[in-house]
């Protein structure tokens, strides 16, 4: 069970950091929540942290001068004013304890990140069911390269950074901003990014209708502008009920405000295009990620930032040298002639999407090794699973990371597999790695995905075919 904040200690007031200097950090090392610390330290508060492993994060934090303790345990609160938790921390964590028993007040990370949003004059606010931290990056490329110093605060990593954000020193804060039990409606953005509405997260939501709702509600929120993908449906139904917003489109139409025009392949899949603004040439954009939705994409990230000021040739060089965020189609390497690659495809759509752009590149077979993420989000969309992973040459299916769900939909990942020609089901990690390996050949394309920890699967599959490497090299 998750901590949901308490009664007497979870605080609702929008002045909370005004009137706070030493916040502690339940779980600092969370990719989120070292982002936030890092904005607060950078602002002359006080911070702490706790959390239970080493990772990069951490020695981010460390390196800042933030003391980190690899415990969770009351004493780590000190003198702190104020403390930060997500909703993935359990409801019996003793620093949480702690807090309601001294009346300390507590806030959830979200609600964080939105007050942290109305501290800047032009926080562009990203959001939509797919391409979030892919778009997000592409915007934060773009600025931290034309010498703009934005705040940024992303859901995956940025190479340029090695991160998933950072405090800067100007007015502009570039955020990722997820449509996750309505967390994007805390924040004060001056521009919405609304990529697409897609069914997702139906287990709060309970109809695409109210999804569309709730993207509606965080447009409406945007203080200069909505920027909208006028291909996707829903999102125009969704922008149907804005009131008095300025409204940018982009999309594949001449008739948009940015249009993508003269499109060409290069290696099969990496977007080459001209990119206009309002019926006139702009820029002629090569893309360093691969995939057609990659160029919708960087059409929303360049028109938001051209809304910051960024000139066409700073969007030109942002884009070109933006080669993914981290899990997002992330290339690990080539190994005995194996290339490998990484992605957070969760969704039937964006595996879709992901699998299209692999199946152009001219690789001799592309593997799908899928870890389905939810047993809720699983049983809903088992014919969308069967229908887009089937895109693959080769199918494998670890077993179902049900997170903090219990399996009471009594689905499995061998209802996917069963309607899969030549698909495989492994349970575990270790098996899938030595199934690979050992079935692979030079020219293949393996490419794990999903939104738990498929990612350490990928590891142990570069692990065996380094190996491979070492033996044939004997």
């Amino acid at each position: 069970m998750a901590y949901m904040g308490s009664r007497n200690t979870e605080t609702t007031s929008e002045n909370i950091l005004k009137g706070v200097k030493r916040v502690h950090f339940v779980g600092i090392g969370g990719s989120g929540m070292s982002t936030l610390a890092e904005i607060l330290h950078s602002r002359g508060y006080i911070i702490t942290g706790s959390d239970i492993n080493e990772s990069d994060n951490v020695d981010r934090m460390r390196a800042l001068g933030i003391p980190v303790v690899l415990k969770h345990q009351e004493e780590n609160l000190g003198d702190a004013e104020l403390v930060v938790y997500t909703s993935a921390v359990n409801v019996n964590n003793p620093e949480l304890a702690k807090a309601e028993k001294d009346g300390i007040p507590t806030i959830e990370r979200g609600k964080l990140l939105g007050l942290i949003t109305r501290e800047y004059k032009n926080t562009i606010s990203v959001a939509g069911t797919h391409g979030k931290t892919t778009t997000t990056s592409m915007l934060s490329q773009i600025l931290i390269m034309g010498g703009f110093d934005p705040t940024i605060y992303i859901g995956g990593r940025l190479p340029l950074i090695n991160a998933n954000g950072r405090a800067g020193d100007s007015d502009i804060m570039v955020c990722e901003s997820c449509e996750f039990q309505d967390h994007y409606l805390s924040m004060r953005p001056a521009v919405c990014v609304v990529l697409n509405v897609d069914a997702d997260h139906l287990d709060y939501f309970g109809s695409i209708e109210n999804v569309i709702e709730s993207f509606r509600r965080f447009a409406n929120l945007a203080e200069k502008a909505v920027i909208i993908n006028a291909d996707d449906k829903n999102t125009l139904r969704m922008a149907e009920g804005l009131s008095g917003k300025r409204v940018i489109t982009y999309g594949f139409g001449e008739e948009n405000d940015w249009s993508a025009r003269n499109i060409r392949l290069v290696n099969g899949s990496y977007g080459q295009y001209d990119l206009y603004h309002k019926g006139e040439f702009f820029a002629s954009v090569t893309l360093g990620v691969p995939g057609k939705h990659n160029i919708s994409n960087s059409m929303a990230a360049a028109a938001a930032a051209h809304l910051c000021g960024a000139s066409a040739e700073q969007i030109m060089e942002g884009l070109q040298s933006f080669k993914g965020a981290g899990r997002r189609f992330e290339f690990l390497g080539t190994f005995a002639g194996v290339t490998v690659a990484d992605d957070y495809a969760h969704h039937p759509t964006e595996i879709a999407a992901t699998l299209n752009a692999a199946k152009a590149m001219g690789y001799q077979r592309v593997w799908a090794v899928f870890q389905p993420f939810t047993y809720s989000r699983t049983a809903r969309h088992l014919d969308g699973f069967v229908e887009s992973l089937s895109t693959a040459d080769q199918v494998v299916l670890s077993e179902i990371m049900g997170s903090r769900e219990v399996n009471e939909w009594g689905v499995s990942s061998e209802q996917i597999t069963s309607r899969i020609k030549g698909a495989v089901y492994l349970p575990k990690f270790e098996q899938i790695a030595d199934y690979v390996s050992n079935n692979v050949s030079a020219g293949d394309l393996v490419l794990t995905m999903g939104g738990g920890d498929i990612y350490k699967c990928a590891r142990m599959i570069v692990s065996r075919l380094k190996q491979k490497e070492v033996e044939h090299a004997v």
